[in-house]
């Protein structure tokens, strides 16, 4: 594989932080959200000669880190997404969700490595797991985010658990994590059929 697909990537990502670093809504959530973001590009950097993932995968985890750094900048409450709100007539800013769908989409990551390893037996097995694995970020994702606001206690750790007084938001999320990993797990199946044609 080139790595054309992933440098550009790479690039378009760097030029988004650029922007969300100018005059976010909250520096602190700023940085709070980035962390996640830092952390797997790191990983994926210097991972890349060992592991390096489909074309497909990298477009997926950067759709999430897109949606990620665009929250950060405003924190994912005030995202300017009233198109979508008016159009489905919502009452919240649904930001959120479609953030952990994309969050759930990364987990074809999971599936090629389990896979490309030979960690399990069969690509169903691969795609089954990689499902069950991003319920489990998601889960500890949502501690995180409860930790943290207690924490804080103030706007900030309000602004990312990003709740909006919503009792069930963890209930949710996790939810649209699983449905986002399902998707990704679906493709990851059609890639490895196409691949034995």
């Amino acid at each position: 594989m080139k790595a054309g697909m992933p440098t550009i990537l790479l690039f378009l990502l760097l030029v988004l932080c650029l922007w969300s670093f100018i005059q976010p809504h909250d520096m602190q959530v700023w940085w709070t959200e980035m962390t996640s973001v830092f952390l797997l590009v790191g990983i994926l950097i210097f991972s890349y000669r060992r592991i390096a993932f489909s074309n497909t995968a990298y477009c997926l985890l950067s759709i999430w880190c897109a949606m990620q750094i665009i929250g950060a900048h405003y924190t994912f409450e005030l995202v300017p997404f009233d198109t979508i709100s008016q159009l489905f007539g919502f009452e919240r800013n649904h930001y959120d969700r479609v953030a952990h769908f994309a969050v759930g989409l990364g987990g074809i990551a999971i599936a090629e490595l389990l896979w490309m390893r030979r960690w399990v037996s069969t690509v169903r097995l691969a795609a089954l797991f990689s499902i069950m694995a991003m319920l489990a970020i998601a889960g500890l994702w949502e501690i995180v985010e409860w930790l943290y606001a207690e924490i804080d206690g103030g706007e900030a750790g309000q602004a990312f658990l990003g709740s909006q007084g919503d009792i069930w938001d963890a209930q949710k999320d996790m939810l649209l994590d699983a449905l986002g990993a399902t998707l990704a797990a679906g493709i990851f199946l059609v890639q490895q059929r196409a691949q034995l044609r």
